[in-house]
């Protein structure tokens, strides 16, 4: 029986950070406020699932006021023409949460680094019946390519059409699954096919968090350098010292020299 832990819920806390961004005092305002973030990501899903090119949404909450923030790639699609189509959401919202809302819609530059936009991907090839293993393989070059460290990506179900489901994984680089430093996208997608549902799952590997002891140590010695400039800039006498002592020694060897010349001659 296979004991798996989900990456960002693993990381939570350290690495990664919370979805949504409030405290409920009773149980009964954590059931209610939970079941409202729901209703708002189903609405923003169902509104953009096919065209926005959604990555997640996240929720703040004030103590009269919502802060909803939508991480996109597409942001042109879900502002709308002079902003109609946000106007549109906020009162949605509004009327969905008896609150005052706002909205806020961040762009993702890199869409390739994120893991539930490249599981979309490949479900939308996916659906337009290219085979699987080319979906896949294009999917974690272009990640590569992008500058992540690592990708794997499982797909299951009727691979190709085939009568019996069966599961392939392919991956590229390195996915330290294990270690908490690790900064770890993970997503589960799905492709809705003519003959079946296929499941997706993408991990994404883009490096660690904390420095590793090489670079710390390099860090303290550039510390230890920096700190001894900042002494002799702050103490001038000790550095005027330092160098009246070297012009000294420079010239008792040079007066040395002219001494043994002389005795040659």
């Amino acid at each position: 029986m296979g004991q798996k832990t989900h990456p960002i819920g693993f990381r939570l806390g350290g690495v990664q950070d919370w979805r949504a961004h409030w405290f409920a005092s009773k149980a009964s305002d954590y059931r209610n406020l939970t079941e409202e973030d729901q209703a708002i990501r189903t609405l923003i899903d169902g509104r953009y699932a096919e065209s926005g090119a959604i990555s997640r949404v996240e929720i703040e909450r004030g103590a009269q006021d919502l802060v909803v923030t939508i991480n996109t790639a597409r942001p042109g699609i879900i502002i709308g023409r002079g902003g109609t189509r946000v106007d549109d959401l906020r009162a949605d919202l509004e009327k969905l949460t008896q609150k005052r809302s706002r909205l806020n819609i961040q762009e993702i530059r890199q869409p390739e680094l994120d893991a539930i936009l490249v599981g979309q991907a490949i479900a939308e090839q996916l659906e337009r019946r290219v085979a699987y293993r080319r979906a896949v393989r294009l999917a974690m070059q272009r990640t590569m390519q992008s500058g992540a460290l690592g990708i794997k990506v499982v797909v299951s179900g009727r691979l190709g059409g085939a009568e019996i489901a069966r599961t392939d994984k392919q991956k590229e680089g390195r996915t330290p699954l294990h270690t908490l430093r690790a900064q770890i996208d993970f997503a589960v997608s799905e492709a809705k096919t003519t003959f079946g549902v296929i499941g997706i799952k993408v991990w994404i590997y883009t490096g660690d968090m904390i420095p590793s002891a090489s670079n710390l140590r390099a860090r303290s010695m550039a510390r230890v350098s920096l700190g001894v400039a900042r002494e002799n800039q702050e103490d001038p006498k000790a550095s005027g010292d330092q160098s009246a002592t070297a012009d000294a020694s420079s010239a008792s060897d040079s007066s040395n020299k002219g001494s043994d010349n002389g005795s040659a001659g």
